[in-house]
C-alpha cells in the first residue's frame, strides 16, 4: 500500500493515510507564534513565513535534483552547469504576498515557467 490516497480509495470509503503535516507540530508552531506575539497571517506572520520556508526549500531540493549534487558540494565544481545565486520573486497567495528567493542555475535550464505551480500559488504571482 502506498502513502498516497487515490480518488478510488476515497470513493470506497478507505481511511486516508497520515497527513503530510503533523497536527502536534502545527499546534506547537501556533503556540510559539502566539507566545512571541507573531500574527498568524500578513507580513511576518506565521503562515507567510512558513509558506516562504516550504517553497524555498522545495526549490532548493528541485535544483539539487536537477544539478545532481547538493548546495556547496565539492563534486559540483567545474561540472558545467552550477548554481548561480537567487532571484527575488513576489508570490501572491491566499495568505498574502510571499517574498521568495528562487535559486538559479548558470545555464538557466531550470526556470520558474517550467516549475509546477504550488497549490498556495494559485492566486497569482507578480
Amino acid at each position: 500500500m502506498s502513502d498516497l490516497t487515490t480518488s478510488e480509495e476515497l470513493a470506497v470509503g478507505e481511511e486516508t493515510t497520515v497527513p503530510a503535516v503533523d497536527e502536534a507540530l502545527a499546534q506547537e508552531l501556533v503556540e510559539r507564534a502566539r507566545s512571541e506575539g507573531v500574527e498568524l497571517v500578513g507580513p511576518g506572520g506565521l503562515l507567510t513565513d512558513l509558506t516562504k520556508t516550504v517553497l524555498e526549500t522545495a526549490l532548493e531540493v528541485e535544483l539539487d535534483e536537477h544539478l545532481g549534487y547538493p548546495k556547496h558540494a565539492v563534486v559540483g565544481r567545474n561540472t558545467g552547469n552550477s548554481r548561480n545565486g537567487t532571484r527575488s520573486k513576489t508570490l501572491l497567495t491566499e495568505v498574502g504576498e510571499v517574498e521568495l528567493e528562487v535559486p538559479r542555475d548558470r545555464d538557466g535550464v531550470v526556470r520558474a515557467e517550467d516549475r509546477a505551480q504550488a497549490p498556495a500559488a494559485d492566486v497569482g504571482r507578480r
